[in-house]
């Protein structure tokens, strides 16, 4: 009776809470990959777009009132979601996928001014559904996680407020919010992006941070809001402002992370949560797919992750003129590829990319509708979308040379789009003699803009 009780509380629980996805950040980490989209919007995975690991959390953990809080160039998120997410939307059942923009609801002179000001924007959707639990949380991280659990969690916490946590690097905390917890749960301190991350209590190498993910009890996030809202010091951010403020009332449970990430049904991978931020971590966590057993598994059919797909034939490899087969190796190939007498080793390859004879791809994501040209080389390098790489060319193997044109990272990930080849072949016309993307879409035709924009 006691599991039945539980389960119910549960399951009430659930029907009464609404997640605000905050989508609306400018990405300029991710450099020229979001120059015409949103970061939530970038796509990920071979087949997926970012937003869509944290629709489908929501989705698979039984909370079905999902808003998209959307602001900064917009438009490619705005179609994902209406041509890949509407199938939730039922009047009927409560349930619904709903984007928010930035429409100067409240004074109209103010767009979104920080995440907390973009939520407080929208309390009037919190009220119109009779919401007791607002889950907030960020639309640009990989992760799989059960909301629910964190919500009963939450619940038993008898905190007003609860913040997903987990432990990171030390070394790579400060681009985060850092906090420090007592042994009952509650946060007792908490800084945002410090110089110097406090360390875990017995492993000074490690940091506890916000993974970004918040539970709030609706009245208490209306409260507090309205407050902030009248604070002119505060820059109406739930990490710079709300958080510390509530940290300092002790008022704010640390929910470990550990109790609700979804591993496979094997339960031998890690707690996958990465924030693909910059150039350098989202090209690893691409790659992180292509290992044999990766810790974010995308294939679990028990948690799976939905988004907009487009239907396309099978991946195709095929021998080239001169005999020559095609290789892959440790690579995610997408549905409409074709790899002509080809090597291509750890990389990710999205929808409708072609691969002409004689190229060698080695930790390589290649974005839809790419065309690699024949002979080239390409070495840790990200591909936009819709770029076609002339015949012969070498990216990966000489920083100092892609430099002239394109964007080398920190770490020596080459990032390669179609305004940096298009400045390339101002200079040098003779190098994109050779490209066959013409010819090609007779043979092979490229998927229409309206299926896969931006």
């Amino acid at each position: 009776m006691s599991f039945v009780n539980s389960f119910s509380k549960q399951l009430y629980a659930m029907t009464r809470t609404t997640a605000l996805v905050l989508a609306g950040g400018r990405g300029s980490r991710l450099r020229d990959l979001t120059d015409i989209r949103a970061k939530p919007a970038v796509h990920f995975g071979g087949k997926f777009r970012i937003i869509d690991f944290a629709l489908s959390n929501c989705l698979n953990s039984g909370i079905r009132k999902m808003g998209v809080l959307t602001q900064y160039k917009s438009d490619s998120l705005l179609s994902h979601i209406q041509d890949g997410w509407t199938f939730l939307n039922n009047n009927h059942m409560g349930e619904f996928v709903r984007v928010l923009p930035a429409q100067q609801r409240i004074d109209e002179v103010h767009w979104y001014q920080g995440t907390a000001d973009a939520v407080y924007q929208n309390l009037d959707i919190i009220r119109a559904y009779g919401t007791e639990y607002v889950l907030v949380l960020s639309g640009d991280h990989i992760y799989r996680m059960n909301y629910s659990v964190m919500l009963m969690d939450h619940i038993r916490s008898l905190c007003p407020c609860s913040v997903a946590c987990i432990e990171v690097p030390r070394r790579e905390a400060s681009a985060f919010g850092c906090m420090q917890a007592d042994e009952e749960g509650l946060i007792t301190d908490f800084i945002e992006k410090p110089e110097n991350p406090p360390a875990v209590p017995g492993n000074p190498e490690a940091t506890l941070i916000s993974m970004g993910i918040y539970f709030f009890e609706a009245a208490f996030l209306k409260e507090i809001l309205e407050e902030d809202h009248q604070d002119p010091a505060s820059s109406h951010d739930f990490g710079k402002d709300i958080i510390p403020k509530l940290v300092k009332r002790r008022l704010v449970h640390a929910h470990n992370f550990e109790m609700s990430c979804v591993r496979n049904r094997s339960k031998q991978q890690l707690c996958y949560w990465k924030d693909v931020g910059t150039i350098d971590s989202f090209w690893s966590a691409n790659l992180d797919l292509t290992r044999e057993h990766p810790d974010l598994d995308i294939y679990d059919t028990m948690w799976p992750i939905w988004t907009n797909a487009t239907q396309l034939p099978p991946v195709k490899f095929i021998r080239d003129d001169n005999d020559n087969k095609s290789v892959s190796v440790n690579s995610v190939i997408s549905a409409g590829c074709v790899v002509f007498g080809s090597e291509i080793s750890n990389s990710v390859l999205f929808v409708s990319v072609r691969v002409d004879p004689e190229c060698h791809l080695d930790q390589v994501v290649v974005f839809p509708q790419a065309f690699i040209n024949r002979g080239c080389r390409i070495r840790r390098a990200i591909i936009e979308k819709k770029c076609e790489i002339p015949p012969g060319l070498e990216i990966g193997y000489d920083p100092e040379k892609d430099s002239r044109y394109f964007y080398v990272s920190p770490s020596g990930v080459t990032l390669v789009t179609r305004a940096m080849l298009a400045r390339m072949k101002e200079d040098h016309p003779e190098l994109f003699a050779g490209c066959a993307r013409e010819e090609a879409g007779k043979l092979w035709p490229l998927l229409p803009d309206i299926h896969c924009i931006h």
